[in-house]
């Protein structure tokens, strides 16, 4: 097991090493490069390609090139990204946005292939359960992981504290700051726009090095696993051609569950957008300073883990209709919060509290809706997953993209009146769900529906 487990642990650090970048220089793009709304502009490029991507690009580059050099390649994509903020422009940082969401899909594909086969692999020769050591191999990717929030994040604000003048935000500046904000250039950019370009270059470098390190980590440590060495390869990349796949998707719309649940999904993606582009950007920016940042979101992404372990544990005591209404509780308490407070330096505590419970909220959307798409679309899991990864990135897109041209009170109306719409649209679900129950006996009640399914964000 060992050459295996070496190979799992690769892929892990690889992938620890990527989105150390990524996730740290996405939660800075609305404070780094506001002019014009070019940050949160790009971002929505990077999830408008990523949906593009899912449908057609990764059974293709995985045949012709195999999991380790699809690996290789989409992780070059994500450091043209890094390269793309040296000199950001309409003219770099969207291409680059472009070719980032092109790679998202084939590289978590890519992932998922080599550790199934790797796992069954391992299987076939050790003659131990396939399940077990496949989601053993899941659990050490997701175990290291997940420490890239926390160390991207870290690394962005101890490079911003290095700042050798601190500035003093005016009162009539953090007036402008909030749910309520001057919508301009040059407010909400007050603590970033000292930071000098010498520490920005600082941090792009070190997140491009820490890219380059996870391809040359890839390159050099991992194994292929080339097509005659097993067949359960062969049947996994043997799948429908990505034309029925592609029409799969939407033909998976005709079932009203899955109607019902898009509001769910694409709000997923409106809450996670909300807080990486708009909460960062008009109370911690602008009240605070950009060196604060990944600090609150290092909050975010531990708060975020430790939940996701924990409801995903305690989901079988509980039930999941109790663990939406403790997110939809918190989120909503959140958002009433947030319209009513008025950001302030001497409300330090404050800015860590909201973005903990906001992880609190976001690990249960992400475990229990998955697990919901799972339970209820037992026999069409794939077209259902395309769905959901469908829909969470037009709620990513859409977030994004009004992000410039509304006020964040608008926003926070909107992130209010789809998270409404989306619990009434999930009782409805629910409601056909246990009419159906009914229908089919109480067998259908204990039937097992196997283990909690797993998704990433990007």
């Amino acid at each position: 097991m060992e050459r295996n487990l070496k190979n799992v642990l690769v892929i892990s650090f690889g992938f620890l090493l990527l989105f150390t970048a990524y996730g740290g220089l996405q939660n800075l793009q609305s404070s780094l490069h506001s002019e014009e709304g070019l940050g949160v502009a790009s971002l929505s490029v990077v999830y408008a390609a990523l949906i593009l991507s899912s449908m057609f690009l990764p059974p293709i580059l995985i045949k012709k090139l195999g999991c380790k050099w699809t690996i290789t390649g989409s992780m070059c994509c994500y450091i043209t990204f890094s390269l793309g903020n040296f000199y950001a422009s309409w003219y770099t940082l969207i291409p680059t946005s472009v070719i980032l969401g092109l790679g998202g899909a084939p590289l978590w594909s890519a992932k998922c292939t080599y550790l199934t086969v790797a796992g069954n692999l391992y299987t076939e020769k050790a003659g131990k359960n396939g399940k077990d050591i496949i989601n053993q191999y899941f659990g050490v990717f997701f175990l290291i992981f997940q420490s890239s929030g926390i160390c991207g994040n870290l690394i962005s604000s101890l490079i911003f504290s290095q700042a050798s003048t601190k500035v003093e935000i005016s009162e009539e500046n953090l007036a402008c700051c909030g749910a309520y904000d001057c919508i301009t250039d040059t407010t909400n950019t007050t603590g970033s726009a000292e930071s000098s370009s010498s520490l920005i270059y600082t941090l792009l470098g070190t997140y491009t090095a820490s890219g380059v390190l996870a391809v040359l980590l890839i390159v050099i440590f991992l194994d292929q696993i080339k097509l005659d060495q097993a067949e359960t390869e062969n049947e996994i990349l043997e799948t429908p051609s990505f034309w029925s796949t592609f029409l799969a998707t939407f033909q998976h719309l005709k079932d009203k569950r899955q109607c019902l649940l898009i509001p769910l999904t694409m709000y997923s993606g409106f809450e996670q957008g909300f807080l990486s582009g708009d909460y960062t950007k008009a109370y911690v920016t602008c009240a605070l300073g950009i060196h604060y940042v990944g600090y609150v979101m290092i909050c975010f992404s531990a708060v975020n883990s430790l939940c996701s372990l924990l409801f995903g544990k305690i989901s079988q005591f509980t039930g999941r209709k109790l663990l939406f209404a403790l997110a939809t509780v918190t989120n909503t308490a959140c958002i009433i919060a947030l319209l009513l407070w008025k950001p302030h330096p001497k409300h330090l505590a404050v800015f860590f509290i909201f973005p903990a419970l906001w992880g609190l909220s976001d690990a249960i959307w992400q475990t229990q809706t998955n697990a919901l798409y799972g339970i209820l679309f037992e026999k069409h899991k794939e077209a259902a997953f395309a769905n959901y990864r469908l829909w969470e990135s037009f709620g990513f897109v859409i977030a994004f993209g009004y992000s410039t041209k509304l006020q964040v009170y608008i926003k926070l109306y909107i992130l209010l009146s789809v998270l409404v719409l989306s619990m009434v649209m999930y009782g409805v679900v629910e409601y056909f769900k246990a009419k159906s129950s009914l229908g089919t006996g109480t067998a259908t009640k204990k039937k097992n529906v196997g283990p909690l399914i797993w998704e990433t964000h990007m």
